[in-house]
């Protein structure tokens, strides 16, 4: 039950928001009485600290799968942004604005393992670039991982990338290819040529 709790609350909280929708509407989405919610949660906010945390590992084993099966450290990365994307789709309002403005403890935690993560795969990814030749030899693994965190991270900041003007694929495409080209070698920019050809067209 826990776990059916926890699906339904991540559908709802990234379609209409953590902030408007309340205990009441997943008892009733789910046909079940709000005791039962709260025998497993003892309030909204440990729901929504579980349905964040189960989100985060969920897209984490997906990349993992993504970076087990990638030909090359380019691939793998446009792979992992068409798996974030999809699995983005569904959020119709801006959950991780909503996180950060009326759970700000559970955002900086989350913040906080999305980077240990992230700064360790990019850094895995970065490294099998290099002795690919695929990457700059003299590029410092560590900066670029952080630095590509920062990014990542900073285009979902929609008081700097309104949504009325960009949508989070064209931040994510744009970001991406900007990011690679400044890491490339010649034998690199073969392979992200032609995913940026065939984004275009």
């Amino acid at each position: 039950m826990r776990e059916k709790i926890i699906h339904k609350a991540a559908e709802l909280f990234l379609t209409l928001g953590f902030k408007s929708v309340t205990m009441d509407d997943i008892a009733q989405e789910m046909g079940i009485s709000k005791k039962t919610i709260y025998v497993h949660f003892a309030n909204k906010t440990k729901l929504v600290e579980a349905v964040t945390f189960e989100l985060f590992e969920t897209i984490c084993d997906g990349i993992d799968t993504i970076c087990e099966a990638s030909n090359n450290p380019i691939e793998e990365l446009y792979d992992i942004k068409m798996f974030v994307m999809n699995h983005l789709k569904s959020e119709k309002s801006s959950p991780q604005f909503q996180l950060k403005k009326y759970y700000p403890q559970i955002f900086d935690a989350l913040k906080l393992k999305q980077f240990e993560k992230m700064h360790d795969s990019v850094k895995e990814s970065l490294q099998k670039g290099v002795d690919t030749e695929l990457f700059r030899s003299n590029i410092n693994v560590d900066f670029i991982s952080r630095m590509y965190f920062n990014g990542m991270t900073g285009i979902k900041d929609g008081s700097i990338f309104p949504t009325e003007i960009y949508t989070m694929e064209y931040l994510m495409e744009s970001y991406l290819e900007y990011h690679l080209r400044a890491i490339v070698t010649d034998k690199g920019f073969q392979i992200l040529n032609k995913f940026i050809t065939s984004n275009q067209s």
